[in-house]
């Protein structure tokens, strides 16, 4: 059934874009020509950048005439994704990266989310099945609940303080700081004295990033190692890293950490906030992937 100017839905379809590279550094420095001179500065490739930001301009645009023929059409920036109100029947339509779309899904509840690679020649986009040529075909199966769906299970932490926070692919518990600490852990009816800088709490859809990265240069670490060991936070194959970090063991430990549920390591990396006692079980809201 179509509704108003031929539209096939009146339902809102929002497309959550980023701002790219190039505009953030102008954001920073005012002009391109500024922008371009501290790059130049460090040995970087200016063009790159240039190259990125058409590319992904290409893409909004692309995206936003074939969605327009669908349905309502709101672009939304990703700064104000957090403060914005979803409607519980808007279609959410993300223009990656995968970034992008795991911070989105952490403010939906059941609206279907659709991730899109804006440039599949740089990212490979794990969580960007689609691209914008593919949206007139994919959102009117979507309206019509004819295209499957891919629950995604959030992690949720909860503060002394009655705070609390979700995470889309993990959560890091441990001090602002990175210090090691010592501190009791308690997970399943266990408790156990650890030291560490904090643990990695991660859900099934993060299992391949950041848990996989630890997990998988670990392995590869011996005491008696001559050398010194580098452990890249995305340890993935990928377009954008050009090589394939991952090993045997780490790939067998993190795909066991691929569920509904999460998974958790005690390990060092990004601090994401206040400190506080967590609950590590899988949060009952879910979003969904296209």
């Amino acid at each position: 059934m179509m509704g108003s100017g031929g539209r096939m839905s009146e339902n809102k379809i929002v497309l959550v874009k980023r701002k790219t590279r190039l505009e953030e550094l102008v954001v920073r420095y005012n002009t391109v020509q500024q922008a371009q001179f501290y790059i130049e500065r460090l040995g970087a490739d200016f063009s790159d950048y240039i190259s990125e930001d058409l590319t992904y301009r290409k893409a909004v645009e692309t995206a936003v005439i074939e969605l327009s023929a669908l349905g309502r059409v709101q672009v939304l920036e990703r700064q104000h994704v957090p403060n914005f109100i979803f409607g519980d029947e808007d279609t959410v339509v993300v223009l990656g990266q995968d970034g992008l779309v795991a911070n989105t899904l952490k403010y939906l509840q059941e609206q279907p989310l659709i991730g899109v690679n804006p440039d599949p020649q740089r990212w490979d986009g794990v969580l960007l099945p689609f691209t914008v040529n593919d949206l007139r075909l994919l959102l009117p199966e979507v309206f019509r609940s004819r295209r499957q769906v891919r629950e995604v299970t959030l992690a949720k932490a909860e503060l002394n303080d009655g705070q609390s926070l979700y995470g889309v692919n993990d959560l890091f518990i441990g001090r602002r700081t990175h210090v090691s600490a010592r501190y009791l852990l308690r997970h399943g009816g266990t408790a156990e004295q650890q030291s560490s800088s904090g643990i990695i709490v991660s859900t099934g859809l993060g299992s391949t990033g950041w848990l996989r990265s630890v997990l998988a240069g670990a392995a590869g670490i011996t005491r008696s190692a001559a050398g010194l060991g580098l452990a890249a936070r995305e340890a993935a194959g990928s377009i954008a890293a050009a090589a394939d970090f991952s090993g045997a063991a780490g790939r067998e430990q993190a795909a066991g950490a691929n569920a509904d549920g999460v998974a958790a390591a005690a390990g060092m990396s990004q601090d994401t906030g206040r400190q506080g006692q967590a609950d590590g079980a899988g949060a009952g809201m879910a979003s969904r992937l296209a």
